[in-house]
């Protein structure tokens, strides 16, 4: 697909590692000119090693500030955007519901909707300007499945906020769609997922969601980054120009 985003601007949130990683890197490698936006440091180690075409930005965004920050050195350095890919989210602890403390509850929420919600927001404008775009959201087929009922709940947001935005801003040559990702066997975190550690019990609801992912795929197994890569850009590139307000599942046949 050498080309097939030559000229065009791409931001990836969460793009440090995982597949917001290999979104940056492929596209890249397809001609884009990439920001990479992560609230991780080495952020910009990710950038230089693909190459002058990308750039890095460290900003945190469950942050309205952080977002709009991030777009506006985008559309500074590169002169305009042309597709954001929502890519940040993640369950930060796997338990049943009962046991989430609402400290917690109000975690998983800031993690996995607030940065997409704010990064539509903040991207609008820079659309707008180029008169239209594409906006790829990273929902998840998690909104069945058991012992991270909070994300569940922010990944529907995600779902919901696809569709609306989608049928909004039609009229402006916008494109909104999302992948629904399933398990997907990334390399090890540089970032953990819970900084404060998994306890015994944890690990253990852990394992049983991890059972309950695999055993609901038609395949059986975990998706590669690349296998959540590829839809994601497909998404994004002009051979789906008449998609929009669509939610593709990537997750071996379990619709969630």
């Amino acid at each position: 697909m050498s080309g097939r985003f030559a000229g065009q601007v791409m931001v990836v949130t969460g793009a440090a590692q995982g597949i917001g990683q290999g979104v940056a890197q492929r596209a890249a490698a397809e001609g884009a000119q990439v920001v990479l936006v992560d609230r991780a440091d080495f952020v910009d180690e990710v950038a230089a090693a693909i190459g002058p075409q990308a750039v890095g930005f460290n900003a945190d965004l469950e942050t309205h500030a952080g977002a709009q920050a991030a777009m506006d050195f985008a559309a500074r350095h590169f002169g305009g955007i042309d597709i954001l890919v929502n890519n940040v989210g993640g369950a930060i602890r796997m338990r049943p519901y009962a046991a989430f403390e609402p400290a917690q509850i109000d975690a998983e929420i800031r993690r996995s909707l607030m940065p997409t919600l704010y990064g539509c927001h903040a991207v609008l404008p820079h659309l707008l300007a180029r008169g239209g775009g594409t906006i790829v959201n990273v929902s998840s087929n998690a909104t069945r499945g058991i012992h991270r009922v909070p994300y569940s709940a922010a990944k529907g947001g995600i779902n919901a906020l696809t569709q609306s935005l989608a049928m909004e801003l039609g009229e402006h040559h916008i494109r909104v769609v999302a992948t629904a990702p399933g398990g997907t066997a990334a390399p090890p975190r540089r970032v953990p997922r819970n900084a404060e550690g998994d306890s015994a019990q944890e690990q253990a609801w852990m394992a049983q969601a991890v059972e309950q992912v695999t055993a609901s795929t038609f395949l059986k197994r975990y998706a590669t980054v690349d296998e959540q890569v590829a839809p994601i850009l497909f998404l994004a590139s002009r051979e789906a120009s008449y998609i929009t307000g669509s939610i593709l599942p990537v997750a071996g046949g379990d619709t969630g």
